[in-house]
């Protein structure tokens, strides 16, 4: 047993640059809290004392402002960091080496009971603040969900998925992290260099027809060029409404888009 809570104090040490001393995190850490008093629920609830899980539980919650069932599974070096008004639903799995900021659900969206309805998290996953995981599905190892994101589908190991629905980016090798994540280890609040899959679409079609324009545009000023000593005037070859000129305004669309 202290084996263990010092290593959930090490971890918080390691992850959170706020944390000063051991004493401070044992004393002053709801995360903490809620994790020692997780562990007596669920064993409560597991030795078949459910009514006494689910009050430990509750009392928990009032005490830290962390939700999180008896029935929950969570492995070891799990940080909620901050926390308030997280919930852990009964058949959610919290792998090793988890960080999960304020305001997560780890729901479910099935209403039978005794099925797997709460998402299982791999190890070393990132839930940023606000984010919503709802289903019975898998959250690969080293995962990162952006804050505010709403996960209804798998993520793959090694992914990062943001938005509402979330979308998923795939881990880039060659994009380096900012220079506090690779000190602590992992990337705070699910952070990512890359962007939003959709803006990248948009992007994407903005440069291609910028680009159509101006090839067209290329190609009417040849023909002109070329038109002008056998035509009888200039304009016989090009037609009055040609676009000898660039119109299209991509920079002001990428920035509507955003960066």
């Amino acid at each position: 047993m202290f084996s263990r809570l010092r290593s959930d104090i090490q971890c918080i040490l390691l992850r959170d640059p706020a944390a000063r001393t051991a004493w401070e995190v044992l004393t002053c850490y709801p995360g903490l809290h809620a994790l020692v008093l997780h562990r007596r629920a669920h064993w409560c609830w597991n030795h078949g004392f459910k009514w006494l899980g689910r009050f430990i539980s509750h009392l928990s919650r009032w005490f830290t402002g962390i939700e999180i069932h008896p029935g929950a599974k969570i492995g070891e070096r799990v940080f909620f960091d901050h926390a308030m008004g997280v919930v852990v639903g009964e058949t959610a799995e919290i792998g090793d080496g988890c960080t999960i900021y304020q305001g997560v659900t780890l729901g479910g969206t099935s209403l039978y009971k005794g099925a797997k309805r709460h998402p299982t998290l791999g190890r070393d996953v990132v839930v940023g603040a606000g984010a919503q995981v709802l289903g019975g599905f898998v959250v690969g190892d080293g995962a990162r969900i952006g804050s505010n994101a709403v996960v209804v589908k798998p993520v793959p190991a090694g992914a990062t998925a943001v938005g509402n629905p979330a979308r998923v980016i795939q881990a880039d090798a060659d994009v380096k992290r900012e220079m506090a994540a690779s000190q602590m280890g992992f990337s705070a609040y699910g952070v990512t260099q890359n962007d939003d899959p959709l803006s990248q679409a948009m992007r994407g079609l903005i440069d291609n027809a910028a680009g159509q324009e101006h090839q067209i545009s290329m190609l009417w000023q040849a023909i002109e060029k070329l038109s002008g000593p056998q035509a009888t005037t200039t304009r016989e070859c090009v037609p009055k409404d040609a676009a000898l000129h660039e119109t299209f305004e991509a920079d002001k669309l990428n920035q509507l888009v955003g960066k």
